[in-house]
């Protein structure tokens, strides 16, 4: 399934000053990695969000969100973003800023399989 190319090309100009961001092909379209963990994807054209569990439940109160879900289960910390969530650019900046303090409290993935990546364009 193709993704939104045009909502990469803003998520680079949005993570431009992060040269630690590496970009990934997962799920069917692309993800945007930092030391291993995925901060935010791309599926089709909706924005895959990792928000976390703490900050799950308030997540899916914003406009246009709902669960992520590939296998009938939904995976709590991670959401979908219809396009209408991040049409403006300070929307989408909002969630990647949200995604990125979640995910630089995690500890760094040290496995091979989670560095392999492309770094992003820039």
């Amino acid at each position: 399934m193709p993704y939104d190319e045009g909502l990469a090309e803003r998520i680079r100009e949005v993570l431009h000053d992060r040269r630690e961001i590496v970009e990934k092909r997962m799920f069917g379209g692309i993800a945007f990695l930092l030391q291993g963990h995925m901060v935010v994807g791309i599926v089709s054209d909706n924005l895959m969000c990792r928000v976390g569990p703490d900050r799950y439940e308030r997540a899916l109160t914003r406009p246009f969100a709902r669960p992520m879900d590939f296998t009938g289960k939904p995976l709590k910390g991670f959401v979908f973003v219809a396009p209408g969530g991040f049409a403006e650019d300070g929307d989408l900046e909002l969630w990647i800023g949200d995604c990125l303090r979640f995910v630089e409290s995690l500890p760094p993935k040290t496995s091979l399989r989670a560095a392999v990546g492309r770094p992003g364009r820039r």
